[in-house]
């Protein structure tokens, strides 16, 4: 293993280990700024795999933009405040089945992973530029991408028609 390798395994587990405890917070605040730390671990592995482009897409967007918005949302509707809605017997329940869904994702994704990239080598080829994503982006992705544009339009419409007929009663 190299050094390149190590600290990838480093990054790795930080965004993991990050991403559980955003998970786990029971205060949304910190949730998001864990989601801040798992986001800065993954856009480091970008740069490890010498995709600047998508590691700064990553910062700019995700850390810049989404996360900041959710902290502002929180500080706006006061909505972290701890709110019991069901049993303690529903809610112990309803974590035990969401814990083993969770493993058996992370089992099955792990095994795809490995399948997939197991002796894959971290090496120094310019895979993330721009020119790249540019190229793959308007050439194979084109149809994919337009879809997807398509599905979140329809989720902000949805997503705007169900807090408007919420309001209206």
């Amino acid at each position: 293993m190299n050094a390149t390798e190590v600290v990838f395994v480093v990054l790795s587990v930080l965004a993991a280990g990050s991403a559980l405890l955003a998970m786990t917070s029971r205060q949304l605040v910190h949730a998001a700024l864990w989601l801040v730390v798992t986001l800065g671990a993954v856009a480091g592995c970008f740069v490890l795999m010498t995709a600047e482009f998508i590691a700064w897409v990553q910062v700019l967007v995700y850390v810049g933009a989404v996360v900041v918005l959710v902290i502002f949302a929180l500080m706006l509707t006061r909505q972290g405040r701890e709110q019991g809605s069901g049993t303690t017997a529903e809610v112990t329940g309803n974590r035990w089945i969401a814990a083993v869904l969770g493993v058996v994702a992370a089992v099955g994704l792990g095994a795809t992973t490995i399948a997939g990239f197991g002796g894959e080598r971290i090496e120094g080829r310019r895979i993330g530029t721009a020119a790249s994503i540019g190229d793959a982006l308007f050439t194979d992705w084109v149809l994919p991408f337009e879809i997807l544009s398509g599905v979140l339009l329809a989720a902000l419409v949805g997503a705007i028609v169900l807090s408007r007929s919420g309001s209206d009663r």
